[in-house]
Parts: structure tokens; C-alpha cells; sequence
């Protein structure tokens, strides 16, 4: 039997990358995935389904109300319930190092709405079916950046400082209904965002010198922490923070 066999999970930004990873390791151990994203997950599912998993696909944007009401709805009337919700969707790849003080307004609002006020609407959206259920497990995503004061991306940083703030609160207000709350703060990882960029090419390197283990993070990595966070084998711990960073953040 697999871990995650009978669950249904909603996975965020799953379009590709890290989230397409999340979704297709849930999926091989036997959850039924909603996947979502602003893009079009069309690939994922198919993926998915190939390997003789079950899932659907939802273009939704966490930062609309009506979207996150959308995709919990698809998980019910599709799957009958909801199980897991984990709150990937970000704003991180596109964004360039730069100064604090040269950080655009505009640039600074959209990474607070779509990193911490869009898991926020998505954890608003999902508690309720979860309630019904009496069991739930939301995994926030945060950051290794928060335990190193990483400079040059304030915004950044700062909204993955409230994730793992709000994984704290919420993880109290949610506990009567047998619900989880933790987080997974990755480090830099080899996601295709940051293998298209320059930018973050260099930045890799730097970064894989403070590791313990001196190479790149995959996708692939987060996959144990990720599966642990969404079985049975954490149902007692809640309000945490995993780093999976490959020993670069040691707390």
C-alpha cells in the first residue's frame, strides 16, 4: 500500500518545476491531485495519468478568492474530499538581485500578494472541506533564504519570513480539527526558472560552496521531506520548519 493511498491533494503552481515535482511524487504514492497554476498544468496531469495516477488540472490564480474556492471545489466533486493542500505557488524565479533600496513598489507588492497573501486564500479555501473530514495537512512553502538573512532579495525573503510565521499562528488556530501545518524551506534549487537564468546560474555556485554537500539541489530532493510532511508519519507535529538544503542552513 502506498503512503498517500485514498488522499487528495491540491497542489499549487504545478504547472512545472518544483510544484510539477511535488505533484508527481504525491500522485506515485497514490494521491488523487488537483493540480493548479496560472499556466497550464495540461503536461503534469498527463504525466501523471500515464504513470497510471489520477489527477486534474485547474487554471487558477491564488491571489483570487473565487479561484481558491474553485480549485477546492474541483478536489470535492471530482475526488469527494480534500486532504492535503500544499501552498507552493510563488513568485522567486523571475525576479533579479537587486538592492533593498531598488526594489520597485509594484515589484514588492506582487511578491507579498502572491507569496504570502495567495497562501493565505488558499489555506482560507481548503480548512472548511478539511474540517468536515476532521483531518487535514497544509505544507507552506518557505525558504533556506530566512535562516541566512539572504541580501539582495528583500521581498523575497521577507514574504518567506511571514510563511513561516503564518505556518506558527495557523498551525494553532487549526489544531482542534486534527489539521497539520508545517513548512519546507528548500534551498536554492535547480528548478527550470533558475536553469534558464544567469543570474541564478552564478548564484548556484556561491551557494553550493556554504553546503555540506557540495553540489546543486534538485527538485528530487524535496520529494522525502515533501511525502513525510503529507502521510501519516507526521500526523503529531505541527507548526514547523523543514530545511532541506543539503546542510547550507544548520538550525
Amino acid at each position: 500500500m502506498a503512503r498517500l493511498d485514498g488522499r487528495v491533494a491540491i497542489v499549487t503552481g504545478a504547472a512545472q518545476g518544483i510544484g510539477a515535482t511535488y505533484a508527481k511524487s504525491l500522485a506515485a504514492e497514490g494521491a488523487k491531485i488537483v493540480a493548479t497554476d496560472v499556466l497550464d498544468t495540461a503536461a503534469v496531469v498527463g504525466v501523471i495519468k500515464q504513470a497510471g495516477g489520477e489527477a486534474v488540472g485547474l487554471k487558477a490564480d491564488v491571489t483570487s478568492d473565487a479561484d481558491c474556492a474553485a480549485m477546492v471545489a474541483k478536489a470535492v466533486q471530482t475526488y469527494g474530499k480534500l486532504d492535503i493542500l500544499v501552498n507552493n505557488a510563488a513568485l522567486f524565479g523571475a525576479l533579479s538581485m537587486r538592492g533593498f533600496m531598488d526594489i520597485p513598489e509594484e515589484e514588492w507588492d506582487r511578491v507579498m500578494r502572491v507569496n504570502i497573501r495567495g497562501s493565505w486564500q488558499c489555506a482560507k479555501a481548503a480548512v472548511p472541506a478539511m474540517q468536515k473530514n476532521k483531518y487535514g495537512k497544509i505544507i507552506n512553502i518557505a525558504s533556506g533564504t530566512v535562516f541566512k538573512g539572504t541580501p539582495m532579495l528583500l521581498h523575497y525573503v521577507t514574504s518567506k519570513g511571514a510563511i513561516v510565521a503564518m505556518t506558527r499562528a495557523l498551525a494553532r488556530e487549526v489544531g482542534d480539527h486534527n489539521i497539520c501545518v508545517n513548512a519546507l524551506a528548500p534551498g536554492l534549487t535547480a528548478s527550470e526558472a533558475v536553469a534558464k537564468s544567469a543570474e541564478w546560474a552564478t548564484a548556484k555556485v556561491g551557494n553550493i560552496g556554504t553546503r555540506a554537500f557540495k553540489r546543486e539541489e534538485v527538485p528530487e530532493d524535496l520529494i522525502g521531506a515533501m511525502l513525510f510532511l503529507c502521510s501519516k508519519d507526521s500526523d503529531f507535529m505541527t507548526g514547523q520548519t523543514i530545511v532541506v538544503d543539503g546542510g547550507s542552513v544548520m538550525h
